[in-house]
Parts: structure tokens; sequence; C-alpha cells
């Protein structure tokens, strides 16, 4: 029938009740789908970057909030870090870890970089609740890079932090001018703020004796604290253990092999290139400056074309080195370890941001090489612990007493860890009986830290290349050992050669105020001493360039020093260079060149007070000072200061005014290292 109606053309309906029957229960059928079935169906829980403790009353907590962590387990102390090199995230781990002992519960040490740290003013939410601060100062008197938010947040807001209890510890170097600047600042903001300061503020001192420092004001810390809440003292013998060892059953790929943050970041980089995520720079020149004596330094190039990285004359590179493997090797003969097995260490703490004290899981040998600094002076606490894994009585009260804050104690660590220079390692070697896990040695070691050099280049002049200058550092200690600079022996095996592919470096470009000025007319004095001199090596490529391009430069004068002209002359041939072609006025002082006296760069600078004074007073002329800060900026520093007395006629408080306004222009810069 259907066939002869389509044959003879007969209208017939497009659709038949059954048509539409089915067609109704299709689009029947797709409404469900689309919004009642998804509606219906279970969501999964968000994901959460933390494991809560079991419970079923317990508040949910987020990453960044401390106080619905803290909230969330009981804790009732929060210990935050502002720190550079480790050192203050180790002193804040101590204090986390001592608390228990007191009976107190303390939040893991927190990074205010990833905290909320709107919410200090909820602490006092919390009973019985305390704040603690472990600052370092960086640079001329700046807060650490994790902090720097946080800091310029609470300069210049209003927080009410009424009812806020809180502590604190700086950490400085009294050979820089604005020694322990943060620890003060925070002292005394959190006082205008309303909070309550439950002890007196620490004060360490990086030139001196920076664990002593520690360890006297945690002494006065706990007994404060308990006293100020009104509680007893009551001592509790607890693990201080914060990780524990998991032997992972995963493939090689899934390893760390040295990264930073991200596994494998070394196979597939991806910019931006930062601290967390380096650069793998090749190194496409390397050559020795010293032309004799018995000491080296290197001059390396490394390649950055491919990078996006870009830097100013001035900056910083950061290095990430790798340790000796021998020194590596002997940890595993010592404590008869196999160092190619797999690790994990995994924090205890569930609460903690912190899941691992470097990145896992990877070997014991890629951990001692890459993430754990191996020669430094272990601290008191690390020796306690070594004394419960030491069998010999008299071992193990060398070991006690030396962790003690005792006068006899602090005596003995003073000569036997630090002016003999005892690594852990060492300490292994010397007391055979201290056998503990090297699970526990891994615990106990700090991080790793990058090492950072002047950029000797202009960006001008090498857009793709950033130089270094450095020293290799080799020195006998009083107990006979060869101690060697970690990132300068490293830098030393990587010299290119013909038949092997390009070795590479993990960098990155740490920005600076170490600047030029922005007017090329603006006269400027250098004063760099030996290495001090590598970033004006920078500072003249880039002011020989704009002389060459016809464009009007100021005088450009440098004061130089090293030991012996015919030895360690950094750079000669360069700077003559830029004497010949009218840019460059150099003032040189060979040392150990004269029989009868040595001559310095800081008495160069008193011959030509004259001329200083003229450039800084009626030229708005630049100072930059750069090396030593212990003794060579100091010096310089009173030498500028007495050179504006005489040949300005002021006073010595006119004299010391006039110099910190320079400083607060920028017109006096400094970038040193003690």
């Amino acid at each position: 029938m259907d066939e002869v109606a389509a044959g003879t053309g007969a209208s017939a309906p497009m659709f038949g009740v059954l048509d539409i029957v089915l067609l109704a229960g299709m689009a029947g059928f797709g409404i469900y789908w689309v919004y009642f079935r998804s509606s219906s169906k279970l969501q999964p829980p968000p994901t959460k970057g933390y494991t809560m403790q079991p419970t079923l009353v317990a508040p949910k907590a987020n990453d960044s909030s401390f106080i619905a962590k803290m909230k969330s387990s009981g804790k009732n102390i929060v210990v935050f870090y502002g720190s550079q090199t480790g050192t203050a995230e180790e002193f804040a781990l101590r204090l986390v870890k001592e608390a228990a002992r007191y009976g107190m519960k303390a939040l893991y040490p927190a990074d205010p970089e990833e905290c909320e740290m709107e919410e200090l003013s909820k602490l006092s939410e919390i009973n019985n609740s305390l704040v603690i601060f472990c600052m370092a100062t960086y640079g001329e008197g700046d807060p650490t890079d994790n902090a720097s938010a946080f800091y310029e947040w609470l300069k210049s807001e209003e927080p009410d932090l009424t009812g806020v209890n809180y502590a604190v510890f700086g950490l400085g170097n009294k050979t820089y001018e604005h020694f322990n600047s943060m620890g003060k600042f925070f002292d005394k903001r959190l006082e205008e703020l309303g909070a309550t300061r439950v002890v007196e503020a620490g004060v360490g001192d990086d030139d001196g004796n920076m664990e002593e420092d520690f360890l006297t004001w945690k002494d006065t810390l706990w007994p404060a604290v308990l006293d100020f809440f009104g509680l007893e003292m009551n001592l509790q013998e607890i693990s201080m253990r914060q990780y524990r060892l998991e032997i992972p059953d995963v493939p090689s790929e899934k390893l760390f092999t040295g990264e930073i943050a991200r596994l494998r970041a070394y196979q597939t980089q991806r910019p931006p290139f930062d601290a967390k995520n380096p650069f793998l720079a090749q190194v496409t020149a390397w050559r020795e400056l010293h032309k004799g004596g018995d000491r080296s330094c290197m001059h390396i190039e490394l390649d950055i074309s491919n990078s996006k990285l870009r830097y100013d004359a001035g900056d910083h590179v950061a290095v990430y080195p790798v340790n000796d493997p021998a020194l590596v090797n002997r940890f595993g003969e010592l404590l008869s370890v196999d160092l190619d097995t797999p690790i994990s260490l995994v924090n205890i703490d569930d609460q903690s941001t912190k899941k691992h004290p470097f990145p896992c899981p990877c070997t014991y040998r890629t951990a001692l090489s890459h993430y754990l600094d191996i020669t430094s002076n272990p601290r008191t606490h690390v020796l306690k612990e070594l004394a419960e894994h030491t069998t010999s009585f008299e071992e193990k009260q060398k070991l006690l007493m030396m962790a003690s804050s005792s006068v006899e104690g602090k005596e003995l660590y003073q000569q036997w860890v630090l002016q003999d220079n005892r690594s852990l390692l060492h300490i292994l070697e010397d007391l055979p009986s201290c056998k503990p896990s090297l699970d526990l040695v891994c615990e106990l070691l700090t991080r790793l830290q990058s090492r950072y050099y002047s950029i000797s280049s202009s960006s001008k002049l090498h857009p793709e290349t950033v130089h270094i200058t450095a020293v290799l550092l080799k020195y006998t200690t009083p107990t006979g050992r060869i101690n060697k600079g970690v990132a300068t022996t490293w830098l030393a095996s990587k010299k290119p050669q013909l038949d092997q592919p390009p070795h590479q470096i993990p960098i990155f470009i740490r920005k600076s105020q170490f600047r030029l000025p922005a007017r090329h007319q603006t006269p400027i004095i250098m004063i760099g001493p030996g290495t001090g001199v590598a970033p004006f090596r920078g500072f003249i490529q880039e002011r020989l360039k704009m002389k060459r391009e016809g464009k009007p430069v100021g005088d450009t004068v440098l004061f130089f020093g090293c030991r012996k002209k015919t030895e360690d002359f950094l750079y000669e041939e360069e700077f003559y260079e830029g004497i010949q072609e009218g840019i460059l006025t150099l003032h040189t002082a060979f040392s150990r060149d004269q029989p009868d006296k040595k001559v310095y760069v800081t008495h160069l600078l008193k011959e030509q007070g004259d001329y200083i004074w003229r450039i800084i007073s009626e030229e708005s002329g630049h100072i930059y000072v750069c090396g030593d800060a212990r003794n060579m900026a100091r010096d310089v520093h009173d030498i500028i200061v007495d050179i504006c007395s005489k040949y300005g006629k002021l006073s010595s408080s006119e004299a010391h005014a006039f110099v910190k306004k320079l400083e607060t222009q920028r017109r006096y810069s400094a970038d040193v290292w003690s």
C-alpha cells in the first residue's frame, strides 16, 4: 500500500501514531538525562591538599587557612618563618617539636607566603594561643622573599591584633648595616597593632654564634610561655621525629633525580623559570682568570637563549649545586646502606602542607647529592639526636654535653664543632660508635640551598648569556681535613670538553636593586676588590656600549684591589680596553706587590677624597660597593663618612646623615656578603 501510494504521488501523513509516541519518549528521556539524572548522581568530594585527623565534628580547613587548621587539629601555637637560606625555617621546626615536650600543640612551621595572613587577628578565638615569628633579614634590611608580602601588608594595613599573643626571634648579621631589621620590625609592629608580647624578642647574629643566640632565647621562651598562660612545667619524653620512612614501590621514572619541585622538570623544561623551576643552562665558556699562584678564579658563561630569562647588570644568578660524590659515598660506607635504595620521607603531621622534607620519592643518593646540605656544621639539637644512636658511653656523653645549655657544653660545641669545622659526616667518622639510621640523617640535615653570584656581564652586550666570576674555595680545617666549596667545586668540573655534550647547570635570575643610574651621564664610583669587581664588569660593558653608540657617558671610576698584579688582576685586558676608549678611570691596589707595606683600595679612596666628595656633592654621582661585608664594606663606609666630614666641612653627625641620605636615595648601594 505504501509503495503504491508513493508511486502514484498520493498524499499521506508525515508521522504515524507510533512515530509520534517514539519521538515523545526520546524527548522525555533526553530531558531526564540532562536535568534530573545529573542532579541525582553522587558528586565526588572536593580535592583536598592535606589529610585531616579522623573526626566527625572537626570543621573542614583549606590549605591556606591556618586558623581552620589549628581549630580542626586542636592546636594552639603557630610558628611562622621568614627564611632565605633555611635557617629560620629550621629554628621554627625546632620550636614546633619542643612545644610538644612542654605539653603544648603547635602547627607545623608555616610559610607566610602560603597562608591567609589576614587571619592573624582571629588567633584570639583560640584559647591560650600563641604565634611565634622566626624572621630573617635579607640584603639591605629587607624581608625574605617568602615574607615580603606579609611584611608589606603588616606595614600598610591596620589590623586589630588585640588578644593575639606573640614572640619574635630575629636572624641577622652584625656586619650588615641594617642588622636584624626584620626581627625588630615585627616585634615593634605587632605591639603597635595591639598584640601582647609574651617574651622579649631574640636577636641572632650569624657573624657570631647564631646557634648559641637561639638557644639562649629559647631557654627563656618556654618558661615565659608557661608562666603567661599559668601552666605547670611538665616536660614529656616524646619522639622528635617529624617524618617516617617509606620504601616506595614505583618505577624508576617516578623517582625524583634532582628536580626542585616538578617531577621530570629537567627532561621537559617549561617556562617561566624561577626558584622552583630552574632553567638548565648550557656552559658555553669556561676559563681560568688567575695567571699564577695556588688559587683559582673561574669565568663561566651560561647560555640562556631559549629560556626567556632576562637580566640587568647588577642582578644575581642563582645556581643549584650538587654535592661531592666522594662525600655522598662516604655516608653509605659509614652507615652500611645501599645509596640507590628508593625512599620517601612522609610527614607524620597530617595537617602540614609540607608532606616531605625534600622531593620524594627519590634515592638516598639523590637526596644526599641534590637536596641535603652535608657539609655545614650541625646544630646542637642534631647532636642530641645523634647521642641516642651512640653506643660508647664517652662518645654519647660528649654529644649530650655539646647539646646542653651549660657553659662547658657551649664551649665544647664552639671548639669541637664550629672552630674545628666538623660536618655531620666528620662527626660520624670521629665517633665510630655513632650509627644513626640514614633516614634519620636525611631528616636532620638541612636543605641544600642555591648559591647566588653577582652577574658579571651586561645584557645590553650579552643578551643570550649570563657570566659568573667565582673563586674556587678550598682550605684545610684544624683537624687536617680538606674542605671544598660545594658550588665552586661543582662548577670547576663543568669545563666544556670537545668530545662531550655541553654541561648543564640549573639556574634562575634574582632581581637586584644594585642598578646603574637611569641617566648614562651620571658619574659612578665603583669599589670592588677581588671578585667584588664582578657586577662592575657588567656596568663597564654597558657604558662602553653607550659610548660606542655615540651617547654621552659620565665619569666611570673603578677602585680595584687584589694580591699581585701578575697573578690575580681579574679582567685586566678588558679594563685597559675601557681606559683606552676613554670610558674608564681605574685605581688599583696590589696588596702584596710592595715589600714594605700593603696597599688596599681603602688607601686609594682616602687619596681621592677631594674628587669623591665633588662627585657625590656637586654632580649627583653614585657610589657602589661590592665584596666582603665583614671588613671591606664597613671600612669603605667609614671612609666615605670621613671624606664627607673632611671635604664637606660637616660635623660627624652631619656626615653620617649625609651618607644615610645617599643610601635612601639609592646613590650609595652595597652588594656584599660575609
